[in-house]
């Protein structure tokens, strides 16, 4: 039987915190091993009890993205959510800046936020929808700008692999619907976050998402 991912959820509001704890303790692949309510409380139950998975808020007690940072400077497996019900767009970029693997509102529905788990435990990225809309307008701009430029000098398997990327697909993921290796698609996942030029996948993936729903 597959190990179940496990998670540990912070969060300073305890109705909230509890009521994400009832609901993914509703699936059976899905394990709750900790709860916290500050940043400190994040590290510390990271180091003791090495989870898949942090569920963070942000406007906890030393700050979710504070603690999103100190997990990943301690080198520490654990992918990271950010739950919060800041809208903030910059908020978002520093999330991934921290190095959280999605950012998603507290308006998530609980087969919903199952699946984001999932997705993020096989390696992919997510934010949610709205701000997702708003970061790429930003990025928007005339249809032949620099960005734009870019991406048309991609080769057709950079395009394909940033197309999947819009899809929140892991590289396993991607792989696997192209045919190809794992470490393949890692090297093509360099060469894009060099050529885009983008810091992290999710940013890979905003900025694809921008090129494609302009040029259709």
């Amino acid at each position: 039987m597959t190990e179940p991912i496990r998670v540990i959820v912070v969060d300073d509001h305890p109705l909230y915190r509890s009521g994400v704890v009832s609901t993914l303790r509703d699936f059976a692949d899905i394990e709750v091993v900790g709860e916290g309510t500050s940043a400190k409380d994040a590290v510390n139950l990271v180091h003791e009890l090495s989870p898949d998975i942090a569920l963070l808020d942000i406007s906890m007690p030393g700050g979710g993205l504070q603690a999103a940072a100190d997990i990943k400077s301690g080198n520490a497996p654990c992918r990271i959510i950010i739950l919060t019900a800041s809208e903030d767009e910059s908020a978002v970029l520093k999330a991934l800046e921290a190095g959280a693997a999605a950012y998603a509102l507290k308006g998530i529905g609980g087969n919903d936020l199952a699946s984001l788990i999932h997705t993020i435990v096989e390696g992919g990225s997510y934010v949610a929808p709205t701000l997702a809309g708003r970061l790429l307008r930003n990025a928007g701009g005339h249809p032949e700008s620099k960005a734009d430029q870019v991406f048309k000098s991609l080769s057709t398997r950079e395009m394909e692999i940033a197309l999947l990327l819009t899809r929140g697909l892991s590289n396993k993921e991607i792989a696997r619907s192209l045919d190809l290796q794992e470490k393949t698609i890692k090297h093509y996942m360099t060469q894009l976050l060099q050529k885009l030029p983008a810091r992290n996948r999710v940013e890979v993936a905003i900025k694809a998402r921008a090129y494609f729903e302009r040029n259709g």
